[in-house]
């Protein structure tokens, strides 16, 4: 198993500019690439996945997480399937 996890504090933008950056890898040719603090991960995505978005508001802090989802192995579960709620 590989963990690529990071967090950051700064401004909206940023987090703009990241999300714009992994939209166009993902519409473009499938893999994205995550670089941070001299680490590099390139992850190869199906063209079908499963994602979603999930909300938490609480009395001091919101939090919003957006997951995408699939299976390495053909026709597994994990890509194309419905998400929780819908």
């Amino acid at each position: 198993m590989i963990e690529f996890e990071w967090q950051k504090k700064g401004k909206r933008a940023e987090a703009a500019a990241l999300l714009r950056q992994l939209a166009d890898s993902l519409d473009g040719d499938g893999d994205v690439e995550l670089e941070h603090d001299g680490w590099e991960l390139k992850v190869q995505v199906p063209d079908e996945v499963q994602f979603g978005v999930e909300v938490e508001v609480e009395v001091d802090e919101t939090e919003l997480e957006i997951e995408l989802k699939w299976s390495r192995k053909p026709g597994g579960e994990g890509g194309g399937g419905e998400t929780d709620g819908d």
